[in-house]
């Protein structure tokens, strides 16, 4: 058996969902990607490693519909696209009057859905979003077509004062089968940084409080951890528990494992389903041979 074919064999059984921010890095040679693979193909190899991405690009710009249908035909059966809605809608117009930047991120998205390559797409307001804009966030939300799924990430500390504005946040997203997006950067900052990346990092990243809020049948954890990964081992433990129960009770989590240089995430995304493996009680998947090297692992077999 073809490792691509083992490996897309092994995400497509995996208990739950989980990826990195981006599926091109030129460092992820002989971690993701064979030996010599060439950038055209890293999305393909990508896709048989982890069965989901976190599309970051989208925040950005809109690729083509021609670039979605390339994404839906070189992605594995059963692989999907988190897709992060455009800061054109979310930060910029802050949800009004942003009905052509909607209507071109439905059409694409939509692209996906039809391959059925698409997984919950999820908006992140901007750390100014507070409270006083929720009836803008519920007339956005009501918008939203039901036949996709959504996830919606919320960044202003008001959100989550534990009483009125959180309860009314989770009550919305309940109401809606909207997923909250549940972000931990507490690896990140667990220490000063240790090289101009993560110093970078910890200037752009939120540090909100943590929550196991679940508000639909897609639970998403953004965590964002350390380029020496065996920081974020500590974290990894306290979630890997509420990741299994999730699973347990019948959910779909989506994991993305982020680290301040993106070279670091599928280690990181390694050492998450390994400890989660450790505590179900299974055998975590081996490497093929050819991806093998001394020091590096692939994820899955």
């Amino acid at each position: 058996m073809k490792a691509s074919q083992r490996n897309h064999e092994a995400t497509a059984s995996l208990p739950f969902r989980i990826g990195c921010p981006v599926f091109q890095c030129e460092h992820w040679s002989t971690r993701v990607y064979p030996p010599g693979a060439t950038k055209s193909r890293w999305l393909h190899w990508y896709t048989r490693m982890f069965n989901t991405v976190e599309g970051n690009s989208t925040f950005y710009g809109l690729p083509s519909l021609d670039t979605a249908r390339r994404w839906a035909d070189e992605s594995a059966e059963g692989f999907r696209f988190s897709l992060k809605m455009p800061r054109a809608i979310s930060h910029e117009s802050r949800l009004v009057g942003c009905e052509r930047e909607l209507a071109a991120f439905l059409e694409f998205a939509s692209v996906l859905h039809d391959a059925d390559r698409l997984g919950p797409s999820f908006l992140q307001v901007g750390p100014k979003f507070a409270p006083d804009c929720f009836r803008q966030l519920e007339a956005f939300v009501n918008r939203l077509p039901k036949e996709l799924t959504w996830a919606v990430e919320v960044r202003h500390h008001d959100w989550f004062d534990q009483a009125e504005n959180e309860s009314a946040l989770n009550q919305l997203l309940t109401d809606r089968a909207i997923d909250k997006v549940l972000f931990d950067s507490r690896p990140l900052y667990q220490l000063p940084p240790d090289d101009e990346i993560e110093a970078a990092s910890q200037t752009r990243k939120p540090k909100t409080p943590v929550r196991q809020t679940v508000t639909s049948r897609r639970p998403m954890l953004r965590i964002v951890g350390r380029n020496r990964v065996e920081l974020t081992q500590k974290f990894i433990d306290q979630w890997v528990p509420i990741v299994k129960g999730w699973v347990d009770s019948g959910l779909e989590p989506y994991i993305f494992t982020h680290a301040p240089d993106d070279r670091f995430a599928p280690e990181f995304a390694r050492r998450f389903w390994t400890s989660y493996c450790h505590v179900a009680g299974t055998e975590p998947s081996r490497l093929p041979e050819e991806f093998a090297v001394p020091i590096q692992r692939n994820l899955f077999d």
